[in-house]
């Protein structure tokens, strides 16, 4: 079933538009020192082969700022500068190439230094990001709101009028906390406020395994709402975790493909072969597949074609082999150590007729 995503603005950057009608582009942050050339774009390009198509890097000094131009000549994705407070640093990032700024205009001090940003991005292009973070609201807002999602909007909106009141429009905002339901709240509340679109996900969310957990249930949840043109999954750990987590939260929302959809059941008495082992050899034997096509691992040949009917292709196990079949209908019956080449052979048919 097709998920309605709400109307939101086109915004170009760099090389892919966010909101509108285009694709929900999945982000990740470095957490290399920026001013370590070298080691930023290495990791940027790990992230780009696991399908990252937003990359943020922290900008925390003017040396940080210098190193865009060299990172920018050696990756492929959108350059997103980080920055705090320091205007100076958003204007040499601009001057230096950056394809979208994460700036609050509210943070910046005087009106004058906001309109100096403004003036360049509006020339280049370049959009500016408004991300506000439970964690770090104003301490009127907190008084006034508490913490609750009317703070959080009214901390974003606060941003976005200052833009606005310059004829800015080339906008995108976020609404983070490491609460779930706070976090949906807010962005279900500013949804309804703005057209602009949303860069949606679980701020903190913890390490791989718990973040994980956590981010699935927030960002899936908001992408069912059909909240979302762009999601970043925090995790602590490896960034390319993060885009690993990212496609599979779109994929099992049949929002967006990235290749084989692995489906796999969770066995039972019934099961008479290895089938932990299996899966993990099938699935990492088919990891590099962009076809979007349904695979199913299941445990025994009582349940299996039946359950997995919907699959394009599967195996059902049994005593020492499996059963083959497509679209629930079984093809043939497979020795157990030749169940890989078996699927591999019938994934290859279906690729090479594509």
């Amino acid at each position: 079933m097709q998920i309605k995503r709400r109307k939101t603005k086109k915004v170009r950057c760099g090389s892919i538009y966010i909101g509108g009608d285009a694709p929900i582009a999945i982000q990740s942050m470095t957490n290399t020192d920026t001013r370590n050339i070298k080691e930023t774009i290495n990791q940027i390009k790990n992230l780009e082969e696991y399908g990252c198509e937003i990359v943020r890097i922290a900008i925390p000094d003017m040396e940080a700022a210098m190193a865009v131009p060299e990172i920018k000549k050696n990756i492929s994705v959108p350059l997103v500068a980080d920055i705090h407070f320091n205007y100076r640093l958003a204007l040499k990032c601009i001057e230096n190439g950056i394809d979208k700024l994460r700036i609050n205009p509210g943070n910046i001090g005087d009106i004058q230094r906001v309109k100096e940003i403004v003036s360049e991005a509006r020339v280049r292009e370049i959009p500016i990001r408004i991300g506000v973070n439970a964690g770090s609201l104003e301490k009127n807002i907190i008084e006034q709101y508490g913490m609750t999602p009317k703070a959080l909007v009214e901390s974003a909106m606060n941003h976005v009028r200052i833009l606005e009141d310059l004829n800015f429009g080339n906008i995108i905002i976020s609404l983070k906390a490491s609460d779930i339901k706070l976090t949906l709240d807010s962005y279900k509340l500013l949804s309804k406020k703005v057209k602009y679109p949303l860069h949606i996900g679980i701020t903190e969310a913890g390490t791989v395994w718990r973040g994980t957990i956590k981010s699935a249930i927030g960002i899936g949840t908001l992408l069912l709402n059909g909240i979302g043109d762009t999601l970043r999954v925090s995790l602590t750990g490896d960034p390319s975790e993060e885009v690993r987590v990212g496609k599979e939260i779109l994929q099992s929302l049949n929002i967006r493909s990235f290749g084989i959809n692995f489906i796999s059941c969770p066995t039972c008495g019934r099961t008479q072969i290895d089938l932990v082992k299996l899966t993990k050899k099938i699935e990492n034997a088919l990891k590099d597949i962009k076809l979007p096509i349904t695979v199913a691992v299941m445990g025994c040949a009582v349940n299996g074609p039946g359950e997995a009917r919907e699959a394009d292709l599967g195996i059902a196990g049994g005593k020492n082999s499996a059963l083959l079949f497509k679209k629930g209908k079984i093809i043939k019956k497979v020795p157990e150590g030749e169940i890989v080449d078996a699927i591999l052979r019938e994934v290859e048919k279906v690729v090479q007729n594509d």
